[in-house]
C-alpha cells in the first residue's frame, strides 16, 4: 500500500509560514530593524547583489539603521538603492557609512503597511492551499490506480484538510500579531 507523507506536506506548509515571517519582519513598525534593509539589492561590480553582501547592517538605536559599506566606491550605489527601495527612507552618507533614520509612522502609512501585510498573508495562504491541492490530486491518482481504497483516500483527505486548516490559522495569527504591532503608536 502506498501512503502519503503528511510530514512532507507539513514541512512544505511550514516553509510557506517561514517565508511569511521573513516578509513580515521586513515591514517596519516605527522601530529600527536590520531586517528592514534585507530585501534591498544593490548594483555592484556589474551585477545585482543583496545589500548584506556589500556591507554590514547594524541598529545603533531604536530610530537608526546604519550600513557600513565595505568598498567606498559602492557607497553611492547603496544609498541610491535604499532611496529607490520604496520604503520611504532618506539615507545620509558619511564616507562609507550610510545612516538611515527611521521616521515616525503616520496613520496613513500604518494603514498602507497593514494592507501590505494582508497581501503577504494571502500569498502564504495560497501557497498552503496549493500544497493541499497537490496532495489531493496525488490521493485521487493513487485511488484511481488502485494503490489505495476510497476509504483510505477520504481519510487521508481529511487529515490533509485539517493540516491545511491549522496552517491557515497560523497564517492568520501571524498576520494579526503583525497588524497589532503596526498599529501600535
Amino acid at each position: 500500500m502506498a501512503d502519503l507523507d503528511l510530514v512532507d506536506f507539513e514541512r512544505r506548509m511550514n516553509g510557506a509560514l517561514e517565508v511569511l515571517r521573513g516578509e513580515l519582519s521586513g515591514l517596519r513598525t516605527g522601530r529600527a530593524s536590520a531586517a528592514l534593509l534585507e530585501p534591498i539589492n544593490v548594483d555592484a561590480y556589474g551585477q545585482t547583489m543583496p545589500l548584506t553582501q556589500v556591507g554590514t547592517v547594524s541598529v545603533p538605536d531604536a530610530r537608526m539603521v546604519t550600513v557600513q559599506v565595505w568598498d567606498q566606491a559602492l557607497a553611492a550605489s547603496v544609498e541610491k538603492s535604499i532611496v529607490d527601495s520604496g520604503l520611504g527612507l532618506n539615507p545620509q552618507r558619511e564616507g562609507n557609512v550610510i545612516r538611515v533614520p527611521i521616521p515616525q509612522l503616520t496613520e496613513q502609512r500604518r494603514a498602507e503597511l497593514s494592507k501590505v501585510a494582508d497581501k503577504y498573508a494571502e500569498q502564504s495562504k495560497i501557497s498552503v492551499r496549493n500544497i493541499r491541492r497537490y496532495g489531493m490530486e496525488t490521493l485521487k491518482k493513487l485511488e484511481k490506480e488502485g494503490e489505495i481504497s476510497q476509504d483510505e483516500q477520504r481519510a487521508w483527505e481529511g487529515d490533509l484538510q485539517s493540516l491545511t486548516d491549522r496552517k491557515v490559522k497560523d497564517v492568520d495569527a501571524l498576520l494579526n500579531a503583525k497588524k497589532q504591532e503596526i498599529m501600535q503608536v
